[in-house]
């Protein structure tokens, strides 16, 4: 009989299994299969049923992007709130950005844009936790990111894993991103390699935090162990069939064709790639689009350096800007075109604003009080813009939405119930959404 581990492990879950199984044995992926597929049974087993079949692409710019000098500009203000950018038009009539948006703009069109988003935060950390759950940090209740809910509520549509993260930039000191109260399982599986690189390595993916390289290395032998038993399983059907189901299928994930093309974004068209630019967001960006064809349910693409409290004007027009704004439009075309978009929500998310006026350094400092939300597809209006802010951008004069607002609307779209509850790992039934909260009404 073939025993790869003979101890056992306590996860956090308080779920006993082999050790093998338990904590991300299966390093090229991240965090183990079996153990999300274990609690798949369990879900299954308590009735849940995932509805709806909307997948989600989440950008992340970390750092908090400035909103004055991108989607929210204000021509009109002094020059200590202007800015250095000048203001152009956009694909909707009446509507201006930042010069340093140009593709954006004759794509606005094709998305939504909140302006009248108040993120009542400045804070890092704490943005990455609340922005990324719709729920304020609450030290007693770790509330889980949109992905780990999707992972959690839905499961796996392919043998992909249904949340993959690209990146790093994202700040996990309060929970940002990661999955919380719903357990390891549902955490993202984490790319660490860059896609702009002239071979991607899907061994490159991380990983969760927490886990010492230590754990790694001996994971990393444990996959050996399973590349030689899959040359092995004609020659002992009796070890293979051993194994239990979860670990089974976990072994078929990490070895099918699917999984392994699904990554293979040099087999991409060049001039597709061209066109999503050559940079790491943009390659970002379209390996998401692969992952969401290839049956990834939620793929969160993270992008930093935007907390520009120097140098603003400059790391935007040269650095922070032209990636996204080249990235993004061809996403949102990329889907169209290839029929994607209905059932794809593409949401843009940051920290926070930056402040309106400019600083000493020629930048701009985090502020609380308003920022933007983008949003496309799975039934958004293209080219709606909703709310406004005051004459210097400092505060929401129409249509104030917060996050818990940003939250509904990304559980509606996803098909997610708002009510929803689940039990945490002490027993306690827990809301993911607060009571009475609803999606913005414009783009529901």
């Amino acid at each position: 009989m073939l025993n790869l581990l003979s101890h056992h492990l306590r996860d956090c879950e308080r779920v006993t299994r082999r050790g093998f199984l338990q904590v991300g044995a299966l390093a090229p992926l991240g965090i183990s299969l079996p153990l999300w597929l274990a609690g798949k049974a369990q879900a299954a087993s308590q009735g849940r049923q995932p509805s709806g079949d909307v997948n989600c692409i989440l950008l992340w710019t970390h750092g908090g992007t400035s909103h004055v000098d991108t989607f929210d500009p204000k021509p009109e203000a002094p020059d200590n709130v202007r800015g250095e950018f000048k203001a152009i038009p956009t694909s909707v009539p009446g509507v201006l950005f930042g010069e340093v948006c140009p593709n954006l703009a004759q794509n606005a069109h094709r998305f939504g844009l909140l302006r009248g988003w108040n993120p009542r935060n400045a804070s890092h950390g704490m943005a990455d936790q609340w922005v990324m759950s719709g729920r304020r940090f609450n030290p007693a209740v770790h509330y889980p990111c949109y992905g780990s809910v999707v992972s959690f509520y839905k499961g796996f549509k392919s043998v992909l894993p249904p949340f993959v993260q690209l990146g790093t930039s994202l700040d996990k000191r309060f929970g940002g991103g990661s999955a919380g109260i719903l357990g390891i399982e549902h955490n993202p599986f984490v790319l660490t390699a860059d896609p702009n690189a002239k071979k991607l390595n899907v061994r490159d993916i991380s990983l969760p935090g927490g886990i010492t390289q230590q754990r790694v290395a001996r994971r990393r032998k444990i996959l050996q162990a399973i590349d030689r038993l899959q040359m092995q399983v004609d020659r002992q059907p009796e070890a293979f069939e051993a194994l239990d189901e979860y670990t089974k299928t976990a072994f078929a994930m990490i070895t099918a064709p699917e999984t392994k093309r699904a990554f293979q974004i040099e087999k991409e068209d060049p001039r597709l790639r061209d066109r999503y630019g050559r940079t790491r967001t943009g390659q970002s960006l379209l390996l998401a689009r692969r992952l969401i064809e290839a049956g990834v349910r939620f793929v969160t693409v993270t992008d930093g350096g935007w907390d520009t409290h120097t140098n603003n004007f400059n790391a935007l027009k040269k650095y922070r800007m032209p990636p996204v704004d080249q990235g993004v439009s061809q996403l949102l075309i990329d889907l169209e075109q290839r029929g994607l978009l209905e059932n794809t929500l593409v949401v843009w998310l940051t920290d926070f604003g930056r402040t309106p006026k400019v600083n000493s350094a020629s930048g701009r400092d985090h502020w609380g009080q308003a920022g933007f939300v983008i949003m496309a597809g799975a039934g958004v209006p293209g080219g709606s813009v909703i709310g406004a802010t005051s004459e210097d951008g400092s505060s929401v004069v129409k249509d104030q939405y917060f996050t818990e607002h940003v939250a509904a609307t990304v559980y509606h779209k996803l098909g997610i119930p708002l009510d929803l509850i689940v039990q945490a790992p002490d027993g306690r039934p827990i809301r993911l959404l607060e009571d009475e909260i609803e999606p913005i009404r414009q783009w529901v």
